[in-house]
């Protein structure tokens, strides 16, 4: 019984509950930016500018006589600044509907130290 006891509690901990909430949020937010990137930015975006350089297919350039690849390392480049850039773009708009936290007023500022070490020496002058 002492094996199934541990296991409920390690399954019920809070960090494995937010882990596990976490993972499935970032698998969601992991789909909103492939469509992004996929719908939305590529086909408006990057699909006219390799028109225009006329590179529609990356994964065909090659180094003459060789088998060096480098359209496909074009292509996992590009493709890498796209989603950042779109991660960038989705996360700035995120930061921008958060309420803002508000700052604690500071609270007014007392005496200096060597204000209140002349107090002393004039209230101490006094006394004598």
């Amino acid at each position: 019984m002492g094996f199934i006891k541990e296991f409920k509690e390690f399954a019920i901990k809070g960090n494995v509950i937010d882990l596990a909430v976490g993972v499935v949020i970032g698998s969601a937010f992991g789909k909103i930016v492939t469509s992004l990137v996929e719908d939305i930015i590529t086909p408006a975006i990057l699909n006219p500018a390799l028109k225009a350089i006329n590179a529609e297919n990356l994964s065909q350039l090659v180094v003459p006589g060789t088998a060096i690849k480098y359209g496909n390392f074009l292509s996992s480049a590009i493709s890498f600044l796209v989603v950042a850039f779109a991660l960038f773009l989705m996360i700035k708009g995120i930061n921008k509907l958060k309420k803002p936290v508000p700052v604690a007023e500071k609270a007014p500022a007392g005496p200096t130290q060597e204000e209140l070490l002349t107090q002393i020496r004039d209230l101490l002058k006094e006394k004598k």
